[in-house]
This record gives C-alpha cells, structure tokens and sequence, in this order.
C-alpha cells in the first residue's frame, strides 16, 4: 500500500470485514462510501466505515450501521 492509497473504506457484517477499499482522492472514496450505503438494506447488521490514513493509524471520516 502507497500514501496514494490514503482513504480507507469497509464494509462489515457480524464482525466480519466483506469488503474493503482504498483510494487516493477523498472525492472518489467519499463517492464510493454513499454507494456502499445503497447496500446496507441488503446485508444484516452492516457497518459502513470512511477513514483517512494518518500518522500512526486511521482517522475516522464517516461510518454508518
């Protein structure tokens, strides 16, 4: 993983990690993060998470459940 991979995105269900992603630009993981949401309804007991890479760990941007 590269700093260009700063934005950090994850899906999870009881738990467990189900999908995940990484991008460069605020913008298109911020764009990626609402469609995930349109995937909530779907899967039980969801968690959609948005952080920013900083020193020394992740920086919470948006999450939801």
């Amino acid at each position: 993983m590269t700093w260009t991979e700063r934005f950090h995105l994850t899906l999870s269900s009881a738990g467990q990690l189900v999908m995940q992603g990484w991008w460069g630009k605020q913008a298109t993981a911020e764009h990626q993060y609402r469609s995930w949401i349109g995937l909530r309804g779907r899967i039980d007991d969801a968690r959609i998470g948005l952080a920013e890479r900083a020193a020394g760990g992740e920086r919470v941007i948006s999450s939801g459940s």
